[in-house]
């Protein structure tokens, strides 16, 4: 008597000539995934091989296999449609295979968190506290300003704003800026009117504390996954390119020129629509290399860039070895000395 065997994401079955179920293993919670896994990759399983050693007959797989045991066929006919439907008519199969399906989603989720998902959530962040923060200092500089306009006038860099804020009274701030305080058009506040302005101060400092523990988190995992990307583009900038991008993975596969305009995207799409001006570069116009170079030259040192990111992420991603520091070197040598 011949005998088929077949499995899917709830178990193994054992069918009779007449595709009618005769025995059957169903898969426990713990082992769904791996045995999908194992389903996915044409390997035998460990309910399969029970089934097998129990039933001492000739026995088919219906399905692929990478190997076949000993006296088991790979049968080639197509009775997949036939086996399914027996197999749903088993008691519970929807609440089965629902369940199954669940598991497996849930690991698909679990496993679909990478490096490059950090990295996004990361750059994100610190985007974000950029933004609170700026607004936040916008507040607290026009609000200071009623103490002490000239100070604010004078000082431009917002985290040492903050800093001299916090730590320096009236007094000492107008010494700095040599103005006395008869010549001062900021109005005499007392301290109760001092107290919030001093806290939005304590609020936006510890926002930039945060913004720097997230960078230096962002510049370890960066250097330590992509160190030709980093060599080339930084922490900050490889990330908004991952960010944009999508994934490390698309920004592998995409060319040198997509690479250049990431972060063009509004300014490409009215090129393409209105025939504006076409953009030269995108994210990268932070990057040292264009932000000190000539305007004529920026398009051509983006573009090269671009080359070398392109090179150095395909590296990465493929597991190459390392040579960042060499790509690194060449757009230096190109550019930094010419313009010496």
């Amino acid at each position: 008597m011949v005998l088929y065997i077949y499995s899917n994401v709830i178990g193994a079955f054992v069918f009779n000539t007449d595709l009618r179920i005769i025995d059957k293993l169903l898969f426990e919670d713990k082992d769904i995934v791996n045995n999908a896994l194992r389903l996915e990759n044409n390997e035998w399983l460990d309910e399969e091989k029970k089934l097998v050693k129990k039933h001492g007959h000739k026995i088919i797989y219906l399905g692929k296999k990478q190997t076949e045991l000993k006296g088991i066929e790979l049968s080639k006919d197509d009775k997949f449609e036939l086996v399914n439907e027996r197999i749903s008519q088993i008691p519970n199969f929807h609440q089965m295979i629902r369940k199954a399906g669940i598991i497996i989603t849930k690991n698909k989720i679990k496993n679909s968190v990478k490096q490059d998902t950090l990295v996004i959530q990361a750059i994100n962040n610190i985007d974000e506290l950029d933004r609170v923060a700026n607004t936040l200092v916008k507040r607290l500089r026009e609000w200071y300003e009623l103490y002490l306009p000239e100070f604010s006038k004078k000082l431009r860099d917002n985290e040492k704003f903050v800093e001299l804020v916090l730590k320096k009274k009236k007094t000492e701030l107008l010494k700095e800026i040599n103005i006395s305080s008869k010549k001062s058009m900021g109005a005499n506040l007392d301290e109760t009117d001092l107290r919030p302005i001093t806290e939005l101060a304590k609020r936006i400092l510890s926002l930039y504390d945060l913004r720097k523990s997230q960078s230096d988190y962002l510049e370890l995992i960066i250097k330590k996954s992509y160190p030709n990307m980093y060599a080339i583009t930084g922490s900050q900038i490889g990330a908004k390119l991952i960010s944009l991008a999508g994934s490390f993975e698309k920004l592998a596969k995409f060319p040198a020129s997509t690479i250049q305009l990431l972060g063009a995207e509004e300014a490409l799409f009215r090129h393409l629509k209105t025939g504006a001006k076409s953009p030269k570069y995108g994210i990268l116009h932070e990057h040292p290399l264009v932000t000190k170079a000539k305007p004529s030259e920026k398009g051509k040192i983006a573009r090269a860039l671009g080359d070398k990111i392109s090179i150095a992420v395909k590296v990465d991603f493929f597991k190459g070895k390392f040579i960042g520091e060499e790509l690194k070197k060449e757009l230096e040598k190109k550019f930094i000395k010419k313009k010496k």
